[in-house]
């Protein structure tokens, strides 16, 4: 079994709290044998998926593999097309770690719900998004990217892992993926 979950901001990507009075997947009723296939950082947002198949969890996030997973991120400021090119271009030292390629580019903003608790507002200073897709997943990896080219991230939402979307899945909400579906996260 397969699950699609759209992680809501400020919940953990784990079963057991970390600390006392913390939001965690234990809260949305997933059958007991699911555990989660990486991991979204609590800050962050979207398509998590769970599962009970046993080796998932390795062959989906091994980086030899190569699954790409893209994320919609709003970031402080306009972003440009020079910092979109670098964060493309990879190479970026990332607490010792060189970045690989990947695809970025300024998007239009996302018809999402707005974020509860919102995303802060500075009158002076606008806000935009980047399409970001990568195919490695390092710790709080796109959020240091996008601070690195002088964009700190706001808001970061992944919506597709391999070619599989988030969809009309609604924050909090979860269902079972048919086969087409899985297959579609190995493409």
């Amino acid at each position: 079994m397969v699950i699609a979950f759209h992680k809501p901001y400020g919940v953990l990507s784990q079963f057991t709290q970390d600390q006392p009075g913390q939001r965690t997947l234990a809260e949305f009723g997933f059958p007991a044998s699911v555990y989660p296939l990486g991991r979204l950082d609590l800050d962050s947002e979207g398509l998590i998926l769970l599962s009970d198949e046993p080796g998932m969890n390795n062959r989906l996030l091994d980086p030899s593999a190569g699954h790409s997973r893209t994320y919609l991120v709003q970031v402080d400021g306009a972003v440009d097309l020079e910092a979109t090119q670098r964060l493309s271009k990879g190479g970026l030292v990332i607490k010792g770690h060189r970045t690989l390629p990947c695809r970025a580019a300024p998007c239009n903003d996302p018809d999402f719900p707005p974020r509860d608790p919102p995303v802060r507002f500075r009158k002076e200073i606008p806000t935009s998004w980047v399409e970001m897709t990568l195919k490695e997943g390092k710790n709080r990896q796109v959020r240091r990217m996008t601070a690195a080219v002088g964009f700190p991230t706001l808001r970061l939402i992944r919506v597709r892992i391999g070619s599989f979307e988030l969809g009309a899945l609604k924050v909090g909400e979860w269902r079972e993926m048919n086969p087409t579906e899985i297959s579609a996260i190995w493409k």
